[in-house]
């Protein structure tokens, strides 16, 4: 890198679904100061910024520029004559139609290292996603990519309509929606026939993605009749009528829907790679996160009853954040787990009994009912009054299990082991998202998240959140949630029986099911 200047990563961010970035694009992206990017790259890679970032948005809509290209060209130079590291993020690939070349041709022009990140095409993503390889041993061999944004005069001089007609393979067109009944018309006119499969799928990769299908003589009507708008990839060949057989993306049962997830990001991962295996797009807006307690006399406090391990009948176990945190402190304390032989481990839910098994402990208490009422219930038989308890907790955590505990005879000693507080970020293309009814399915796993993703969207500028979520559903992880939920003017669509990650998904599928246009 030239002394006193930035490069430019200039990377294919893919067809649309976030994870169809390259692995050098998305250290590109994470390695960046400025990202500068467009309507088509997944709004989903920005999440990836690295703290302080800057984000540029450049991208040009089927109306309108909001930069032109010539600008962009120009801004990438300042950019990196700052000695910034920049990410151009491209959607695609940087290479097929995507203009990479004037933007690298400026920056050689100006002495600016930069590197081209090849992306996965939305030529061979989009039909591969809706079951339409572009390939095929019996039916294509070869497959053409063409430009057809241009006007029908321009493209009497730029695209020899003669010629691609008399190709055998596979046609897919990008930039061409609009065009298709001239674009049809000069195929046929050529000499293709009339009753060749066409396919068209908007929003490919996405949770949007839309696949419709007819013949040369017939997809022009079929697009008008169905509304299907820019982007779009057209497919024209024989090999559309795989599609029939193996279309997999849209049989997912989560297809097509956009969860929000508002618990925080470090253990939103679980919640979001459930949805995403079943199909839908999880959208993550955390709003809460944890922390150590910044009272030094908690900490004190902390310190102290860890110190006394070798005190207590019972540990009490009830989120996976309380086990982060309690093994957290003995190794900054220097406190050998040891020193509890002689309590018993028990545990809320299956994921806080994972946490502790992964550590080397066995939890002898797992209730069937996943919440402090079902723990309570399950140790009736086996608590004694003057046993000693240690609940390593969260300073917003119920009382009903200390206090009932206590009610019992037993010496209970509580500390809070991290703290809830409202996530500072206000990410604007979600509210987009809720504001213009792109979200299906709102999910709440605790009761602040609740609170806290109100308290945001009033903070965003949001009269009234309730009614704003009102155009979604709204999923609760268990009763106690959705109380907090209802109290606050939201009606609770979904519920599972069991209160966890697993059985939220499961139930947000059923209703799916039941409800298929959700």
């Amino acid at each position: 890198m030239s002394e006193g200047r930035g490069i430019v990563y200039l990377v294919g961010a893919g067809p649309g679904h976030p994870k169809l970035i390259t692995v050098r694009g998305m250290e590109c992206l994470q390695a960046s100061d400025v990202v500068v990017y467009d309507r088509l790259a997944s709004p989903r890679l920005l999440a990836n910024m690295k703290p302080g970032a800057q984000k540029i948005y450049v991208g040009k809509l089927p109306d309108r520029n909001m930069l032109e290209q010539e600008e962009i060209n120009q801004l990438l130079v300042e950019l990196a004559l700052e000695g910034k590291i920049v990410t151009r993020l491209k959607g695609g690939d940087p290479s097929i139609f995507a203009r990479v070349a004037e933007e690298a041709e400026l920056l050689a022009e100006n002495g600016i290292e930069f590197e081209i990140v090849p992306g996965i095409t939305s030529a061979i993503a989009a039909p591969a996603y809706a079951g339409i390889p572009v390939t095929h041993r019996e039916l294509a061999a070869s497959v053409s990519v063409i430009t057809g944004h241009e006007s029908p005069d321009k493209q009497d001089r730029s695209v020899q309509w003669e010629r691609i007609a008399q190709m055998e393979g596979t046609l897919v067109l990008l930039m061409s929606v609009a065009n298709i009944g001239y674009i049809a018309g000069e195929l046929m006119r050529h000499g293709r026939s009339p009753d060749l499969p066409v396919a068209v799928i908007q929003w490919g990769t996405t949770p949007d993605q839309r696949t419709v299908t007819g013949t040369l003589a017939t997809i022009e009507s079929i697009v008008r009749t169905e509304r299907v708008r820019p982007p779009a990839v057209i497919v024209v060949g024989e090999v559309v009528r795989q599609r029939e057989k193996i279309q997999w993306a849209e049989r997912r049962p989560l297809f097509g829907m956009r969860v929000l997830i508002t618990r925080s990001r470090a253990q939103s991962s679980d919640l979001a790679e459930r949805i995403e295996a079943l199909g839908g797009e999880p959208c993550e807006f955390p709003v809460i996160e944890t922390r150590e307690p910044v009272d030094p006399a908690v900490m004190a406090e902390v310190e102290a009853a860890l110190r006394s391990g070798n005190e207590y009948d019972w540990i009490m176990f009830t989120s996976v954040n309380g086990v982060d945190y309690f093994f957290r402190y003995l190794q900054r304390y220097r406190i050998d787990i040891r020193q509890f032989h002689r309590a018993r481990v028990a545990a809320v839910g299956p994921k806080t009994a994972e946490a502790l098994e992964r550590r080397g402990l066995v939890v002898e208490a797992l209730p069937a009912q996943y919440q402090a009422e079902g723990l309570l219930d399950h140790l009736a038989d086996v608590l004694v009054p003057g046993q000693r308890v240690l609940l390593p907790r969260g300073d917003l955590a119920r009382d009903i299990l200390p206090r009932t505990l206590e009610a019992r005879g037993l010496n209970v000693v509580e500390i809070d082991v991290y703290e809830t507080v409202a996530a500072e970020q206000q990410d604007e293309e979600v509210l987009e998202l809720l504001q213009s009814g792109a979200v299906d399915v709102v999910t709440f796993a605790s009761s602040s998240t609740v609170t806290n993703l109100i308290a945001v969207l009033r903070r965003m500028g949001v009269k009234n959140p309730v009614e704003l979520l009102g155009k979604a559903k709204v999923a609760c992880i268990g009763p106690v949630t959705a109380k907090t939920a209802v109290e606050a003017g939201l009606a609770v669509d979904i519920m599972p029986t069991d209160s966890t990650i697993d059985a939220l998904v499961a139930a947000i599928a059923a209703e799916r099911l039941a409800a298929p246009y959700l």
